[in-house]
């Protein structure tokens, strides 16, 4: 594809303009060709950046076209990569106080993997005693589950929750954690992700 992403340590290019039209056909403004999800889904995995325009709006749709490769690439059948456990969580996620919080952790999480990936590719590629699709599956588990305990320590509403009432037929009341408390929180969840990506980096040297 004519498009190329920015060589490494040079300025960055500006991201390619593609336009979609009330027919949902999709216009790369680079190439003054049009093109399809599918395009652009191999654009993203070359890692050349672009935006998607309403062609009558103007309005940036860029979001709801990566979604919608997603969908697609999902749909394909085969080997899909979004578990229907995940789906769930996500969606419970939406209109929830902590809405806010869950983009930056999956970023942080996603850019912790793409860091491995060559590590990873590697060390599948070789030969090894046991399967590592169960190590990663355990690993997809862990991080799961520091994702369900950052949650709790960020919402102070979620211990007592549908607890007993007290003797005196009051509900206990909510305690928030403090300041300190939740900075911990923090702390122990960044503290775990290096601890996943130093065992990446253990299982590589196993086989280099």
């Amino acid at each position: 594809m004519a498009d190329q992403p920015a060589s490494d340590g040079g300025p960055k290019s500006a991201p390619v303009v593609i336009k979609k039209y009330a027919n949902r056909r999709l216009y790369n403004t680079a190439t003054s060709a049009y093109v399809t999800l599918e395009h652009l889904s191999q654009m993203v995995k070359e890692k050349t950046d672009f935006v998607v325009y309403d062609a009558k709006t103007g309005d940036d749709i860029t979001r709801a076209v990566l979604t919608q490769i997603i969908v697609e690439e999902e749909s394909k059948g085969g080997q899909t990569m979004l578990p229907i456990s995940f789906l769930r969580q996500l969606i419970s996620f939406y209109g929830d106080s902590l809405q806010g919080v869950v983009p930056q952790y999956l970023e942080m999480s996603m850019t912790q993997f793409a860091r491995n990936q060559e590590q990873m590719r590697h060390y599948m590629q070789n030969a090894f005693g046991f399967n590592p699709f169960q190590q990663f599956e355990s690993m997809g588990k862990q991080n799961m589950a520091m994702f369900e305990k950052a949650m709790q320590m960020f919402n102070p509403f979620a211990a007592g929750q549908g607890g007993p009432a007290q003797a005196n037929g009051a509900a206990e009341p909510t305690r928030s954690e403090s300041a300190p408390e939740k900075d911990a929180a923090i702390d122990d969840l960044k503290r775990k992700l290096d601890e996943l990506q130093g065992q990446l980096a253990e299982l590589s040297k196993k086989t280099s």
